[in-house]
């Protein structure tokens, strides 16, 4: 009668389940290792101050990192604390804002910043709860200002985690699963640096279609190594075309201001918009400069003339020296124009 041997293959990490501590422990130590070695140097990270936190966390929402860091930077000489944003006039704040888009960010940020500055005496608040009780602070945010610049043990989820945790337990979560797995794998002695690790991992790592699972610290507790299923999309995108003129001579440009009460980007200046009927060209001039440009679900197609208005139209606004453009909170559309009529730098 033939004998079994003895397997001498030890039990992987991978075999133990991330809700068993073993599994947490290891998961922790191999993540941090990777980011203390692997971070990328970005100018946030100098320091855990919290306005430079703050401000780097509402800067992040919906924008890339490498549209930030230039605008990070600017906007901390403009206004380099807390007190001097609060004493700042809006337009100054949304014109160094001008080219992040999501308008409604800046505002948020002007009038928490005024709470500190005033109600709260400079001093920052030092927990996630008390954080989201500021103008345009929720739960991702104020538990990564608590974590990274405090200290305090509060998992964070945005899109980046929310990716890494599917694919860990190599399934679809809702978002309060998402929430129970990030606390529950929360590192409690470094909480900050393992949020940004997370963080860090789905940005160059675990990155949206193929992931990098070669290079990935945490591979070998990963339930998918690979890519979930796509879901399928609610939002469908439309397309619109639009008409504006451009109007530039002796160093002025012609622009348009919002209305405070205009649902999307108040008060901020754009160039004059043509009423085309029917979204034709019709009697308009020739366009001189085209080009595309995205807003939430609408794909413009943003055609620019010389100096003209339609038959019966009077162009509005008022022309502007090109010197002042950076002190005034352009859309990023027109930015957009200005830049592709290398007008603006």
């Amino acid at each position: 009668m033939s004998v079994r041997k003895k397997s001498s293959r030890k039990t992987g990490a991978r075999e133990i389940p991330l809700s068993h501590p073993k599994a947490r422990i290891a998961f922790r130590k191999l993540l941090l290792t990777w980011y203390d070695t692997n971070k990328r140097d970005l100018p946030w990270r100098k320091d855990r101050h919290p306005y430079r936190v703050w401000l780097s966390e509402i800067m992040l929402q919906q924008t890339r990192v490498a549209a930030v860091i230039e605008k990070y930077n600017q906007f901390l000489k403009t206004f380099p604390t807390v007190n001097a944003l609060a004493e700042a006039p809006q337009p100054a704040v949304l014109a160094a804002w001008s080219g992040l888009g999501y308008y409604r960010r800046a505002r948020a940020l002007h009038e928490a910043a005024k709470v500190i500055a005033k109600d709260l005496r400079g001093e920052f608040p030092t927990t996630s709860e008390a954080w989201q009780k500021l103008p345009g602070i929720g739960r991702y945010t104020s538990s990564a200002i608590a974590s990274i610049a405090f200290g305090e043990k509060a998992g964070v989820v945005d899109g980046n985690v929310e990716r890494v945790a599917e694919r860990l337990l190599g399934r679809r979560l809702s978002v309060p699963e998402t929430w129970t797995f990030a606390e529950g794998l929360l590192s409690p002695r470094r909480p900050g640096d393992f949020n940004q690790a997370m963080m860090e991992l789905g940005a160059t790592v675990c990155v949206p279609g193929e992931p990098k699972c070669m290079l990935c610290p945490v591979a070998r507790l990963c339930r998918t190594r690979g890519s979930l299923p796509e879901v399928a999309k609610s939002a469908k995108l439309t397309k619109a075309t639009v008409f504006y003129s451009l109007d530039h001579k002796d160093g002025k440009v012609r622009l348009a201001q919002r209305s405070k009460r205009a649902s999307v980007m108040p008060s901020m200046w754009e160039l004059p918009e043509l009423a085309v009927p029917g979204n034709t060209i019709g009697d308009v001039p020739e366009t001189w400069l085209r080009l595309k440009h995205g807003i939430m679900t609408t794909n413009y197609d943003v055609r620019v003339v010389r100096d003209s208005v339609a038959p019966g139209q009077k162009l509005l606004g008022k022309r502007i020296p090109v010197a002042d453009l950076n002190g005034i909170p352009l859309t990023g559309l027109a930015r957009k124009i200005l830049r592709a009529a290398q007008i603006l730098d």
